[in-house]
């Protein structure tokens, strides 16, 4: 029946992009040819690197996120820029605070987003490494010494670090199983060929790469199709660590993740090419497993349910599997109505994959309807 063939696809594509493709991955990691090379660059062991912080509006954090930089150990020359998008209060004031440590600003008056204060502090970067973070990241003292170990292979154009959360007491908590799905796939993916997006917060690429920065293009997805269009590869570093708070109200989160979304569709949009695979090869089976077909996820579960509805009592298959869907819901809504409830790992796993799905449908809506995000602004962390 046609509506049975619906639904077993329809449930295909729930389960895609978070079970299947992992499994492709690591049948090509397996039998396929591997992509890393040794750390063979006779280079300088300590290339002179340029530090990127994207500030706007950050007087209350700015003087610490310098201070955790200026701390790094690093045999080379740091090169260490401020990029001031239109800041309005005293960020400004306090980055020249630093300038007898060799902070330079580059302040940005007009504020058009976090792209293009970036574009502005790298033509002003002298490095032959340039790195990206936020201010609300913080790294450990060998962190800049990890990336220009990272860059001694010759096939890394760009490096990602991994996440890692903080209380808002400064201790580091433990990660969720999303986060923790997600830094295993960059792995994956790394080893197989190149990520198709990096840690927006810290990530770092070879000056070349940053060449042509689109600024209507969010720079972890720019830079990761940068470096394959150049023949190299973006790969994740589990040495590379960067912490950063966990957002203070989770409302707020909720509509990062809708932030996030509608730019990257809007990316890809602009970035379409990237799909073609005679052009791009397997990063374009990458691209379209990662991104296309998590976003299409919320509508896949949509047609599941009703299809699965049209269904029921035709076989005992389909009742138990509506049955099941049901009891999912059903989880997902006492999650929702009872918050404490959310200690119990089902109904937190099954309440935050809900949650991103109704991010992902609501970000695609909003895209639709003609909403483009390019004004940046950090989340309160």
């Amino acid at each position: 029946m046609l509506e049975e063939s619906l639904l077993l696809l329809s449930l295909f594509g729930v389960i895609y992009s978070y079970f299947i493709y992992p499994i492709v991955l690591i049948l090509f990691k397996k039998f396929g040819k591997n992509n890393s090379t040794s750390n063979s660059e006779t280079n300088h062991p300590f290339p002179k690197i340029s530090f990127i912080i994207t500030a706007y509006n950050e007087e209350q954090n700015i003087r610490q996120k310098l201070e955790n930089t200026l701390s790094c150990d690093y045999g080379g020359e740091l090169e260490i820029l401020v990029a001031s998008d239109g800041s309005s209060d005293k960020t400004n004031q306090y980055v020249s605070e630093f300038a007898s440590q060799g902070v330079q600003l580059v302040n940005v008056k007009e504020r058009l987003g976090k792209e293009n204060a970036q574009k502005a502090a790298i033509a002003h970067a002298s490095g032959n490494i340039i790195v990206f973070s936020d201010v609300s990241t913080r790294i450990e003292p060998h962190a800049i010494e990890q990336i220009a170990t990272a860059f001694k292979d010759p096939s890394v154009g760009a490096v990602s670090s991994e996440d890692r959360f903080m209380s808002q007491s400064g201790e580091i908590v433990g990660e969720g199983a999303y986060v923790k799905y997600e830094m295993w796939l960059r792995g994956l993916e790394s080893q197989v060929h190149s990520l198709v997006g990096l840690s927006g917060s810290f990530f770092a690429a070879r000056k070349e790469i940053c060449e042509h920065w689109d600024i209507t293009v969010p720079s972890d997805f720019n830079t990761a199709l940068n470096s394959v269009e150049k023949g190299f590869r973006a790969i994740t570093d589990p040495e590379l660590l960067g912490f950063y708070p966990d957002i203070k109200n989770s409302s707020n989160e909720y509509q990062r993740k809708v932030r996030t979304v509608i730019r990257g569709i809007a990316a890809l949009a602009e970035k379409r090419q990237v799909l073609n695979p005679f052009k791009f090869g397997f990063f374009s089976f990458q691209v379209f497993s990662h991104k296309v077909m998590r976003w299409m996820v919320p509508w896949f579960m949509i047609s599941s349910l009703l299809l699965n509805t049209l269904l029921i009592g035709q076989h005992f298959i389909w009742s138990l599997l509506l049955y099941g869907q049901i009891l999912f819901y059903t989880l997902v809504l006492l999650g929702w109505l009872i918050p404490s409830l959310q200690k119990l790992s089902i109904i937190k796993l099954s309440f935050f994959f809900v949650q991103v799905n109704l991010a992902i449908l609501h970000a695609t809506f909003m895209f639709l309807s003609g909403k483009r995000i390019t004004k940046w602004e950090p989340s309160k962390r």
